[in-house]
């Protein structure tokens, strides 16, 4: 979880106006444990600005993750937002399918992929999905991978 003033600065140090919709917007990824969906984070501005529209939060999303605020994961049932980690240094993401727990992988399979010779790479990423092992010492359901692929 993050600072909630600390992301309105960076949001505004690279030139974002800010403004109360933005704020709350940084404060719910601030509080929240894990990954938020598009319409849960639109449902949660609606309590506070109920005119704004579903295009308007999935831009402000958008910006927030062009301005490296959040990431973005593609889960089975859609895209979801969380805070950007604080990992410093390059890294990808091993994720727990039950519950969203994320952690770092440290090593980049880059360096070794068989990139042919006739393509150029400008920007990957690289995600694990699988069980942690809370999830799996409680004993909650794993289904097989085959029909579990992100």
């Amino acid at each position: 979880m993050g600072d909630t003033e600390q992301l309105v600065r960076q949001m505004s140090e690279k030139g974002l106006r800010i403004t109360e919709q933005r704020r709350t917007l940084v404060k719910l990824f601030a509080d929240a444990p894990g990954y938020l969906l598009p319409k849960e984070v639109y449902d949660h501005m609606q309590r506070s600005y109920p005119g704004l529209s579903f295009d308007t939060v999935y831009r402000n999303l958008r910006v927030l993750l062009d301005l490296g605020i959040v990431e973005q994961i593609v889960f089975e049932e859609g895209v979801k937002f969380k805070l950007h980690c604080e990992e410093p240094d390059h890294h990808h993401h091993m994720i727990c399918l039950n519950c969203e727990k994320t952690l770092p992988i440290r090593s980049c399979p880059m360096p070794v992929t068989d990139v042919p010779g006739d393509f150029q790479v400008v920007k990957h990423k690289f995600e694990v999905y699988g069980y942690c092992s809370d999830c799996r010492e409680s004993g909650e359901p794993a289904a097989p991978e085959e029909s579990r692929s992100p």
